[in-house]
């Protein structure tokens, strides 16, 4: 099959999308714009996941026969919504009448006639089946190094990880401190440091393969290296000589566990309106006043990134500035023992592991040095440059978990039993392990080719933005397809995947919900970027 052909009559379909959105967009009325402006980004989205699946086959000679397979698979699917209506959200579709491109969707399924009307009931079959009998797509990198590293994730995953993560899960457990300094040991928390100052000083891609295997494993678990991901590539970024020093050896080596504190009550992804204050005195420090909330793993957490208005008199993100604040850790019967802080516990369905916390400043102190680069104002503009590779690490989160979802439903499918067979061979289901397959690589692919594109050092916020979007939509179906693999033993706390399906659904939300992530996409194809 001739994907190349098919693919760039995608391209032809999505730059006519751009066209037609480009003599509409005006960033004043894009909010009532956003069916037509998120349409596009999701049209977009999808051709460079096709983009990416035809670049992992090229990297693998062409790939195996069930690439080549699974290939197939992703395409006719993914061109079919492009023609017919791509899916924004389980009950919004896009079509193309959305953006007066109806003409340009038509010569999309006429040039992809042979691949949309072929049968492929035996192409998912025979994915589902090579499952079965244990084979899998390639994901070698073709580099010694990043396979040894995968390789050894998973096997850490695979004992460490999988055997316990479920009673964790359901205790509401933190995610244990001897599996915490185990992480420390294989170098988790210091992957993109540079090696001066105490990391490992390694790629984007690496980062991802690390986060996508332990993820793999809980969500938990691979989430712990995202808030050493954003407070080190803050520091790193931002920070001044003396703060990179004093903090970026001990992130790396884990010793301090950072936590992430942006978000207020009233503001979500709002941070221009952020009200928390900081105020400066004299020969003392840091006095800081006010709430934030959906802070994540912040009572076990030693330092706190957190973005403050120092300026009051400065409008919108002008007056935000980013602070480095120490605390001191917290206990069982002691959750924050740091003087001028308080805090609750948010109960939530998954994504359990760190727990989420609504804190409470009043009057707390934090260090004269404890200002981001010793300059004020520049919180905003800090922050927005760690978004583009904390957002590639969340789609690699979803990554993981879209592959846990799909190893599930395929051992329940081949090892359930009814009507005198296991399951597995009834074409429903081998269908959903075949499809849930193609999402997997789909997404896989995406991501590492944001974080190519990320250690080139391009600027690639509508890559991140892409990776992510596509990322978490495929953990969520996958976890969905196999919980109903499973049928009403999935709705059971003691299957795994009641758990897979909570965490999943979290990705869609979290480091950029996906209507941010459309927006930001759309915006930046259309508003100037290409």
């Amino acid at each position: 099959m001739n994907l190349e052909k098919s693919l760039k009559a995608a391209q032809f379909y999505r730059d006519a999308a751009k066209s037609a959105l480009g003599t509409r967009f005006d960033t004043r009325t894009l909010d009532q714009e956003q069916r037509a402006a998120h349409g596009f980004a999701w049209v977009a989205t999808s051709v460079a996941a096709l983009e990416a699946v035809v670049d992992w086959l090229e990297q693998n000679g062409g790939g195996t026969s069930l690439d080549q397979q699974v290939g197939t698979l992703i395409f006719a699917e993914t061109l079919g919504q492009l023609a017919g209506g791509l899916p924004m959200g389980q009950n919004e579709i896009f079509r193309a009448a959305d953006l007066g491109v109806g003409e340009a969707a038509r010569a999309l399924a006429a040039n992809s006639a042979a691949l949309l009307e072929m049968d492929h009931v035996a192409t998912r079959a025979a994915v589902a089946q090579a499952l079965a009998e244990g084979h899998a797509p390639s994901e070698s990198f073709q580099n010694a190094e990043l396979d040894t590293i995968r390789d050894q994730y998973r096997r850490f995953t695979d004992s460490e990880i999988i055997p316990h993560a479920h009673q964790w899960h359901l205790a509401n457990e933190l995610v244990p401190d001897a599996s915490v300094a185990a992480m420390a040991a294989l170098g988790t928390f210091g992957v993109s440091i540079p090696e001066e100052f105490g990391g490992l000083g390694l790629s984007k891609l690496v980062m991802c393969v690390i986060t996508e295997e332990l993820s793999r494993g809980w969500l938990g678990a691979g989430s712990l290296g995202t808030r050493s991901e954003i407070a080190g590539e803050l520091i790193v970024l931002g920070g001044t000589r003396e703060q990179k020093l004093q903090w970026l050896p001990r992130i790396a080596s884990g010793e301090v566990l950072p936590t992430a504190v942006f978000t207020e009550p009233d503001t979500g992804s709002d941070l221009g309106s952020l009200q928390t204050r900081a105020r400066s005195i004299p020969n003392e420090g840091w006095c800081i006043d006010g709430a934030k909330t959906w802070i994540t793993h912040a009572s076990r957490s030693d330092l706190m990134t957190m973005l403050v208005r120092t300026r009051p008199e400065a409008k919108g993100y002008e007056g935000l500035s980013m602070l480095l604040v120490p605390k001191a850790r917290g206990t069982a019967n002691d959750l924050f023992p740091t003087a001028g802080m308080t805090g609750s516990e948010i109960e939530v369905l998954g994504y359990r592991g760190m727990r989420e916390y609504a804190l409470q400043f009043d009057a707390m102190a934090a260090p004269a040095d404890a200002l981001l680069g010793g300059e004020e104002g520049q919180g905003f503009k800090q922050l927005m440059r760690t978004f583009e590779g904390a957002r590639i690490q969340t789609a690699a989160r979803g990554v993981g978990v879209a592959k846990r979802a799909l190893e599930l439903g395929l051992d329940y499918a081949l090892n359930r039993v009814q009507f005198g067979k296991p399951i597995f061979h009834f074409p429903r289901v081998a269908d959903k392990i075949a499809m849930s397959l193609a999402d997997f690589i789909m997404a896989r692919e995406l991501t590492y080719a944001a974080a190519r594109a990320k250690d080139l050092g391009k600027r690639c916020d509508i890559e991140a933005g892409m990776a992510k979007l596509l990322a978490a939509r495929a953990a969520w179906t996958n976890a969905d397809a196999a919980l109903q693999i499973h049928g009403g033993n999935g709705y059971a706390l003691e299957y795994e995947i009641s758990r897979v399906l909570c965490d999943a659904r979290i990705l869609n939300i979290f480091e950029g919900a996906a209507e941010i992530q459309a927006q930001v996409i759309a915006k930046g194809l259309v508003g100037g970027r290409s």
